[in-house]
């Protein structure tokens, strides 16, 4: 059996994900929960603190499930095409719609909100995975490289929910090309000048 709090925080997650923040009310909320609308006001004291605490609660579930096992046995750029190939995975299932942390952000149109405060840590830390394994993978700019993944993330993500289709390996080529410049990069980089 679970508590009130954590049908509140999960079936919140589940419908601003599916339907978005505005369009469910707090009546669908309750009633979807099996919560009565006091109890959830004395959970949360209003439906802005719920959307924040959902987010924030299922959050750490929804990155890390991109990012392969430690014992995985993976190289640096595997760890790295290993995120665009859950992405490209989560893109042809039904029910996805896209980044939940960009679409918080977006819908909300207010980066001081509790809740896109919440969903920028969360893009922050995949940008911190990127840029710790370009660290690894010696690119020359470790910071841009990992910006210019968690661009390319995004922008994928965005595009399979415009378009209503699978990504159809786009993020990971286009992953796969931006490390593939990096590394070319560092390479030229290193060798002695001619004389």
């Amino acid at each position: 059996m679970t508590s009130p709090r954590e049908r509140l925080l999960s079936t919140a997650a589940e419908l601003f994900y599916s339907e978005g923040i505005g369009a469910v009310g707090v009546e669908k909320l309750c009633q979807t929960a099996g919560v009565s609308k006091r109890t959830m006001y004395q959970l949360f004291e209003t439906k802005a603190d719920l959307v924040a605490e959902a987010l924030r609660t299922h959050g750490p579930r929804t990155v890390e499930g991109y990012f392969p096992p430690d014992d995985a046995g993976l190289t640096p750029r595997e760890r790295i095409l290993h995120v665009f190939e859950r992405l490209e995975e989560d893109s042809g299932r039904a029910g996805f719609h896209g980044c939940p942390f960009v679409n918080t952000s977006v819908e909300l149109h207010d980066p001081g909100h509790r809740a896109s405060t919440v969903a920028l840590h969360f893009k922050r830390l995949l940008e911190s995975y990127f840029e710790r394994l370009a660290r690894q993978l010696h690119a020359p700019d470790p910071e841009v490289l990992a910006a210019q993944l968690t661009a390319v993330f995004d922008g994928c993500s965005v595009r399979a929910v415009m378009r209503a289709e699978p990504l159809g390996g786009l993020a990971v080529r286009t992953a796969g090309a931006l490390l593939d410049a990096a590394i070319t990069s560092e390479v030229i980089d290193t060798m002695p000048s001619p004389r």
